[in-house]
């Protein structure tokens, strides 16, 4: 590979790594053609760049960006998983290649300038995704005010059933 083709992938990777939100580095040896092209497809269809490249271009790419607290682990194959938008993705989506393809390490992760490790890696594959969390603030956000009218209202009928047995009396007495 030329020098040039080298360095323009070099920082290809770096300003991917600057836009990224979540980084997982991977080991893939021992996995066949048909495993790999079968995860491809499965983070593709998350919106997930993975892809494989040096360790030393991985190195030079990581200088200067939140990725570069993981660079001690490039070694040996090396691939990237590359998330722009959910940092749940990801992790999820690996975790379970990883479970029915023994082959497939997971050996750390970056998100924002935070290193995850392989334990922070599956708590954030438990997590639910994106779209349920929104549902659950929204859902929570929803019930709050929902509630206050209910205690304001119950208010003004208490303080109306007050006044309606207030006159009650007066008119009796």
């Amino acid at each position: 590979m030329k020098k040039e083709d080298k360095k323009q992938i070099a920082e290809n990777l770096k300003e991917r790594f600057s836009k990224s939100k979540v980084v997982i580095v991977t080991d893939y040896k021992g996995l066949d053609v048909m495993a790999i092209n079968a995860l491809r497809r499965k983070l593709r269809e998350a919106d997930i760049d993975y892809q494989v490249a040096k360790n030393t271009l991985l190195i030079r790419a990581s200088e200067g960006t939140d990725v570069a607290v993981v660079k001690d682990y490039f070694v040996g194959p090396s691939a990237i998983a590359i998330s722009y938008e959910d940092p749940v993705a990801p992790a999820k989506v690996l975790t379970e290649f990883a479970k029915e393809n023994q082959k497939l390490e997971i050996k750390a992760g970056v998100m924002g300038d935070k290193m995850l490790d392989i334990a922070a890696i599956k708590s954030l594959a438990a997590l639910p995704s994106r779209e349920v969390l929104l549902g659950q603030v929204l859902s929570a956000m929803n019930g709050v005010p929902t509630a206050f009218v209910r205690v304001l209202n119950g208010v003004m009928g208490n303080f109306l059933n007050v006044l309606t047995a207030i006159k009650d009396q007066k008119e009796a007495g």
